[in-house]
């Protein structure tokens, strides 16, 4: 589905004051609509908000915010995420906003934007059962993963049998039937979901000891275009934009500012 949403006020003045010129590299001019993919079903970083049906998140927003600096709209894909890399080199969008994961396989694959978000991944299992304590304890249990994440190749990693699923709510949802005895994810949408549905069937057993950074993520063609999206990120960090943004979604700032 795609959605092209209204700025906001905020980001409209953003527009006028900082609107820039020129052609970028994804083969249209920079005052084109900014064509960004995202699940639309990650709470709360890309979801459509109860009530209203708008698609919204913190990588929403923060792309929105990203846009307004480049002086452009943006026109949202939805997509299931395993589908969300070969559609960026598909050429169907520009970039993805998506909580991507910073590892080598996308850094040598794909250009990465400056880090948005610093945060840790926990192994989720259901409330009773103790037999997790750390990652290496996944080792033979199934884990219900979106099998092209980064926490699914963690999973593997550790000995893991991951079962494919298409997103973070249907992994609990295998887990509190029984059909999967683990999930990994990132403890903010964990926590977010626990805090949304007051579900206390399921927990975070082990926590991974590695943070993560999560980025934009750009086609290798698309130099010019991450560097414009970097300057706009170092922007947003230094007025205390992605921090707010951050706060009002989490309660404290976990963009590494």
């Amino acid at each position: 589905m795609r959605t092209r949403l209204p700025l906001t006020a905020a980001l409209a003045a953003a527009l006028l004051l900082t609107a820039c010129g020129g052609a970028d590299d994804t083969g249209g001019s920079s005052s084109g609509a900014l064509r960004v993919a995202t699940e639309g079903t990650y709470s709360p970083f890309s979801f459509h908000a109860p009530g209203t049906n708008e698609l919204t998140g913190y990588d929403v927003e923060v792309v929105q915010a990203v846009a307004a600096r480049l002086g452009r709209e943006v026109e949202f894909s939805e997509t299931q995420f395993d589908a969300i890399f070969a559609g960026l080199e598909a050429r169907r969008y520009d970039v993805v906003a998506n909580q991507i994961t910073i590892n080598p396989e996308r850094e040598a694959r794909y250009l990465l934007s400056a880090p948005y978000t610093v945060s840790n991944g926990v192994v989720v299992t259901r409330v009773g059962d103790d037999s997790v304590d750390a990652l290496e304890d996944v080792d033979g249990k199934r884990s219900a993963q979106s099998t092209t994440s980064s926490f699914a190749e963690l999973a593997r990693e550790a000995g893991a049998q991951v079962e494919a699923v298409e997103g973070f709510t249907q992994a609990v949802t295998l887990l509190k039937q029984e059909r999967v005895d683990v999930t990994i994810n990132d403890s903010l949408a964990f926590l977010e979901y626990q805090k949304s549905t007051g579900d206390q069937s399921v927990k975070i057993a082990a926590e991974i000891d590695q943070p993560s950074e999560q980025a934009l993520v750009f086609r290798q063609d698309s130099a010019d275009l991450r560097a414009q999206v970097d300057t706009a990120l170092q922007e947003l960090r230094a007025d205390g934009t992605l921090a707010r943004i951050s706060e009002e979604y989490f309660g404290q700032d976990v963009s590494g500012s």
